[in-house]
């Protein structure tokens, strides 16, 4: 295994709920392999960059109900082409080159895969999405 390709792959968190069996498919495989530890290491900068994207998009986020505020991540991330562009950039960055060559076989179903598992992670974390002036207040 060449270096960078071992680098990765030791730096990203294992997923102890994580299951891999011959019964599942080539893309869920991939998806608990790859694609759930990258996006776990990338967790911290995934939120930072929501929160840019907040304050880019002059901070209406701050004044939406929770409902909307989750709706408002889902809308950014399916919707808003630049940022998923830039979210799949970070993720699809810290692929070993085979699993690159894995990811752009069928691109489509796994970046679906990926969006909802980055959707999922920011709406778990949506409370972390507040004014930092309201927290630093308390």
């Amino acid at each position: 295994m060449n270096s960078r390709q071992s680098n990765l792959k030791s730096i990203r968190p294992e997923i102890a709920t994580a299951t891999i069996n011959d019964d599942m498919s080539a893309d869920e495989r991939f998806q608990n392999l790859v694609l759930r530890p990258v996006i776990k290491l990338q967790n911290e900068l995934l939120i930072e960059v929501f929160k840019n994207y907040v304050v880019k998009h002059k901070s209406v986020f701050y004044d939406l109900s929770l409902q909307k505020r989750m709706d408002y991540i889902e809308n950014a991330i399916q919707k808003d082409m630049k940022f998923r562009n830039s979210i799949k950039g970070m993720i699809i960055g810290l692929f070993a080159v085979d699993e690159y060559l894995i990811y752009i076989e069928n691109s489509s179903a796994l970046n679906k895969r990926m969006m909802n598992i980055v959707k999922e992670r920011l709406l778990s974390n949506i409370q972390l999405f507040e004014k930092s002036e309201l927290l630093t207040a308390v």
